[in-house]
């Protein structure tokens, strides 16, 4: 079947982005369900770019997300792809291991728990 002479055609191109595998967003949830057990998070979004995947955590829906985790594997050789943003948007961790990007939050965990 010939296209007409005006018809142009386009190569389609995959969109690629940045996720989170199984274990990384098992991990993540699981720090998220044990927040909202504590009573402290209630909300949650992810956002995927070509560049970075999000994970920010909400106290109330309506309002800026208290964390933020990002994994920007384009920073992995440099700073470490992952890093945990605060509310005000300043960086408080940065490095290879998601587990230690999240050692900050479980530390608050502890203390929310004992309080």
């Amino acid at each position: 079947m010939a296209l007409p002479p005006n018809v142009t055609v386009m190569p389609v191109r995959a969109v690629q982005q940045i996720g989170f595998d199984r274990l990384e967003l098992g991990r993540i949830l699981d720090l998220y369900g044990r927040m909202v057990a504590a009573g402290h998070w209630k909300d949650y979004a992810m956002d995927f770019h070509r560049d970075v995947a999000i994970f920010s955590a909400f106290r109330r829906a309506a309002e800026r997300p208290e964390y933020r985790i990002e994994k920007r594997p384009v920073l992995r050789h440099r700073q470490g792809m992952w890093a945990l943003i605060s509310e005000a948007g300043s960086v408080l961790k940065r490095g290879d291991e998601l587990a230690n990007i999240l050692a900050p939050i479980e530390r608050k965990l502890i203390k929310i728990i004992k309080d």
